[in-house]
């Protein structure tokens, strides 16, 4: 009987709800042990532990967010509703973005734990690319950012980005929100790579940072400039070691592109700087400057307005969600959908006649 007893699995190893999604990957929330603790029922139970810092409920809520089961969505809003007024509206919202191999993750640690030592608590959302064939992700963060994983006052989230805007998954502005209302002061969205995704993660955080390899002249040119004027800053990482004097150069290089780009409507310059995230070095400053852009976007009064035109934007975001989603799952666009796209293909009408025609359906039957 004893053998039985230790073969059988534990209670909570495996998520139910929704898609199965990577819980806390901080190891001191899991000493709450899930085993002990069932399953919140209701939105109540789930604000009451979210508002306590209880990791385990706010993984469980962020699951449920990133669920696609429209009973988990329904409860998801619920929560997120409740949770927005207790969201530390002095949080601050930071956007991490570079090249791949620019050393992203290496920077987020040493950032975040030197955020713990000023007595900070730092929650970080990792965006992990996913493959658009298999739609599986790697969540490498877990073993990445293995050191601030470790700390109890850190909170690290993967999530695979699928299908979304440049990859960055679709709900990471409602887990900032249920991050906030769990009372971490400084939320850090960490970006797939340099592409689309930065427009998304610009348009929900306050403050984007941009990461840079030393000798990056090349990248210079092939830097889609877009990306250059949404950095509230650019900090070339890796310079340590036989690559200082080539980061000094590359410093200087982006000094100079900077002057030739517009003043920024907020008024503040962005700064140039450098660090080894490897070695530790130069993070204390990249804070600072920071610490400096708040003072000066809050008392100008450019942090609410944007923060107002960002919630703007993801209403316009949520109807196109909301308006994609129901055409698509509409009975009577489905039943027609398979022959529309037959006679598309078979060169009897147009791309725009069929979008024309599967409209018309999914506008007679919402009528009707």
């Amino acid at each position: 009987m004893k053998e039985k007893k230790d073969k059988k699995p534990k209670k909570g190893s495996k998520s139910t709800i929704g898609q199965q999604k990577p819980s806390v990957i901080n190891p001191n929330a899991l000493s709450l042990s899930t085993k002990s603790q069932r399953r919140p029922q209701t939105a109540d139970e789930y604000i009451k532990g979210i508002q306590s810092g209880n990791r385990v409920i706010l993984s469980q809520a962020i699951t449920l967010i990133e669920s696609t089961r429209s009973e988990d969505q329904a409860l998801a809003n619920i929560i997120v509703e409740a949770a927005l007024p207790l969201a530390k509206e002095s949080a601050i919202r930071i956007g991490i973005t570079g090249s791949p191999g620019v050393g992203k993750s290496t920077f987020i640690e040493a950032f975040g734990k030197m955020l713990i030592a000023q007595n900070r608590k730092p929650a970080v959302l990792a965006i992990d690319p996913s493959s658009q064939q298999t739609k599986g992700s790697i969540l490498g963060d877990k073993t990445r950012m293995h050191g601030l994983s470790q700390l109890k006052t850190a909170f690290i989230r993967p999530s695979p980005a699928g299908s979304s805007l440049g990859g960055v998954a679709k709900k990471t502005r409602e887990t900032i929100i249920l991050c906030e209302a769990a009372g971490f002061d400084t939320i850090i969205v960490e970006t797939v790579g340099v592409g689309q995704s930065e427009i998304a993660v610009h348009s929900m955080v306050d403050f984007f940072l941009l990461l840079l390899l030393p000798g990056a002249g090349d990248e210079l040119q092939g830097m889609k400039r877009g990306i250059v004027e949404m950095a509230d800053m650019i900090a070339v990482n890796k310079s340590d070691g036989d690559r200082q004097t080539l980061a000094k150069q590359t410093k200087q290089a982006y000094k100079n592109a900077l002057h030739l780009l517009p003043l920024k409507e907020s008024g503040w310059s962005p700064p140039v700087l450098s660090c080894s995230a490897l070695e530790s070095e130069g993070i204390d400053e990249i804070w600072t400057a920071i610490g400096q852009y708040y003072q000066e976007s809050q008392s100008n009064g450019f942090l609410q307005a944007r923060r107002k035109e960002q919630a703007r934007y993801w209403l316009n975001e949520s109807i196109d969600h909301y308006l994609h989603q129901s055409f698509f799952e509409n009975p009577a666009v489905k039943g027609a959908f398979d022959q529309i796209e037959k006679n598309l293909m078979a060169g009897q009408i147009t791309s725009f006649e069929a979008a024309r025609q599967l409209i018309t359906i999914f506008k007679h039957k919402k009528d009707n």
